[in-house]
């Protein structure tokens, strides 16, 4: 059966318009039309990336529902490429279904508050029950931040220490969390915006069964590199029309409002308007050669182009904008303690939250510090920097 076929028989025998939309998009998924670059029975067709456009317009055109993109975003782009590549038959027939469709929210439990930039530093252990010997349940304590879609999500994926007594790097064990188990305990981080957003997790002996291990004992931070580089490309190489996010915001005021323009703004928002388009085209040839295999370490590059650009356009648009652009669109009290917004939406929200909210663009996804030693050693081929902690065991480190 051709992709067409396939297409044309999903809507003859699920009615968008009388299916409920959780019923249809089970059946998109069955039907291997979900990521059709994934295997057949996993929700895809074992064809190539480039189709799921086709697949994405016909039913668009055809009034299909689309599965909430935005809101199970860490869930598509970074836990569903781990458990793919890393993950037993079980766990992907387990997890993939219900994460496509939304069913189940994902979150991501890997930076700490002593280990952000420095990742392989956390201090979150897991220790097989009571001693016991392979395939026991794992006790997991310790903490958690930074944390988005913490206060919905039924999972998490975490990366815990489960030998100290090796170097850093080495001692990681990657986990599938149940974000309801006992011991499990989230609270909101205020942010800038006024809005908490992200959250902290604390973990108080949590029990989380051996079967819910990615890979090997000891290998968390391989399987890891395939989450943070999904991540960065998913931050930072999304598909963006010409003049998409928060440039052609920009750009509609200017053309808009001519009382705004002066020569030196007219200069300067040519060049981030030039800057902005180059990283639209990088980021669209990234996701080609991601058709073609597995993320690599230039998605970097792009998650890096990515935020320094948002926060030099949202300044721009601070000051064209004058006195206006100082306004912010809503510090009611009420937000400060029931704002939790699942999704970041820097073209629908006024100057002021764009220009805030771009400030965390260079630390969420990796710091644009740690991605430019990463370009630079991965990418450009620079010596490495000195580390002087490398072959030291973790319980031996200064914490």
């Amino acid at each position: 059966m051709s992709l067409h076929e396939r297409i044309k028989a999903l809507l003859e025998e699920h009615d968008p318009a009388s299916t409920p939309r959780t019923e249809f998009l089970r059946a998109r998924f069955d039907a291997g039309l979900a990521w059709v670059h994934f295997p057949v029975g996993l929700g895809g067709l074992d064809a190539p990336r480039e189709q799921q456009r086709i697949v994405d317009e016909a039913l668009a055109a055809a009034g299909a529902p689309d599965n909430d993109p935005y809101r199970i975003g860490i869930g598509l782009g970074m836990a569903a490429p781990t458990i793919l590549a890393h993950g037993t038959d079980e766990q992907r027939r387990r997890f993939l279904r219900p994460l496509w469709t939304g069913e189940e929210v994902w979150c991501q439990l890997f930076s700490e508050p002593g280990a952000g930039s420095d990742l392989a530093g956390l201090a979150t252990k897991a220790v097989r029950e009571d001693g016991s010997d392979e395939g026991s349940d794992w006790i997991v304590t310790g903490q958690k931040v930074w944390t988005s879609m913490a206060h919905e999500a039924r999972w998490a994926i975490l990366i815990a220490r489960t030998d100290p007594s090796v170097p850093k790097h080495k001692g990681l064990t990657y986990f599938v969390c149940d974000m309801t188990d006992p011991g499990v305990e989230v609270r909101p981080l205020r942010q800038l915006t006024g809005e908490a957003e992200f959250n902290e997790v604390f973990l108080t002996g949590v029990r989380i069964p051996d079967a819910h291990r990615l890979g090997p004992v000891g290998a968390g931070w391989a399987v890891a590199q395939t989450t943070l580089m999904n991540e960065r490309v998913a931050i930072g190489g999304g598909a963006q029309p010409r003049e998409g996010g928060v440039i052609g915001v920009v750009a509609q005021a200017w053309r808009e409002r001519p009382e705004l323009r002066t020569a030196a703004a007219h200069d300067a928002l040519l060049d981030l308007w030039v800057q902005a388009e180059a990283a639209r085209l990088t980021a669209t040839r990234l996701r080609q050669q991601l058709a073609a295999g597995h993320p690599g370490p230039e998605g970097s590059a792009a998650k890096l182009a990515f935020a320094r650009l948002n926060q030099e356009i949202s300044g721009f648009e601070v000051d064209l904008l004058g006195e206006e652009g100082l306004r912010y669109d809503d510090w009611s009290s009420d937000r400060w303690t029931t704002d939790r917004p699942t999704t970041v939406d820097f073209a629908g929200r006024g100057a002021g939250y764009r220009y805030l909210r771009a400030k965390g663009n260079s630390i969420e996804g990796g710091t644009s510090e740690i991605l430019r030693n990463i370009i630079a050693e991965r990418v450009l081929g620079l010596p490495p920097e000195i580390r002087v902690d490398k072959d030291v065991p973790w319980k031996d480190l200064a914490q």
